[in-house]
């Protein structure tokens, strides 16, 4: 399944935000400890617009950190009302922008308002994309047995199942000493 450009990068996003919290991190602690470590995430993401750079802007963005994780467990037409409750209370207004080495891709927000705006309305207009594709049975969380990460499976025959090689490599060397023990 192929999204715009823009709508794979928010969902690509979302899902290194989201796994940041330490019941999916590979710390096993929180990846955003302060704001410098956002600013790095931010920066990995090429996120443009305004950064405060301070601990209210970071208590913002983990609270639509915890946000974001609960919409990406719903139900699809719970997710649609989530989705539209974001845009709406961001009072968004899709526009059409080219900037730095990006093509023409959708912003709804000034760059001037808070990060933690920007970014529910970025990731919110990618979830509209999923949405109205009903595809979004593609946004899961990890089966690994003690991960509670959480994948956008991109790929085209739509069967990825784990966050990451590491926790694909863990159940399958679970899965291969499991079958190894049991009687013949």
């Amino acid at each position: 399944m192929h999204f715009a450009p823009d709508s794979e990068e928010s969902l690509e996003f979302v899902v290194a935000l989201a796994n940041t919290v330490p019941e999916a991190s590979r710390s096993g602690g929180d990846e955003l400890p302060d704001p410098a470590a956002l600013t790095d995430l931010l920066r990995r993401f090429r996120y443009t617009g305004r950064f405060d750079e301070d601990a209210a802007e970071l208590a913002a963005v983990l609270s639509t950190r915890a946000l974001l994780r609960s919409i990406w467990t719903m139900a699809r037409d719970d997710a649609v009302d989530a989705t539209n409750r974001m845009l709406q209370d961001a009072k968004a207004l899709p526009q059409l922008v080219r900037h730095d080495a990006y093509d023409w891709h959708l912003h709804a927000t000034s760059p001037d308002a808070p990060l933690d705006e920007r970014i529910r309305v970025e990731v919110g207009l990618a979830f509209v994309d999923v949405l109205r594709t009903a595809e979004w049975g593609r946004l899961r969380v990890c089966e690994a047995s003690d991960c509670e990460g959480v994948l956008a499976d991109l790929s085209r025959n739509g069967s990825k199942r784990f966050c990451s090689v590491r926790c694909g490599n863990r159940m399958n060397t679970l899965a291969f000493r499991e079958r190894a023990a049991a009687p013949r």
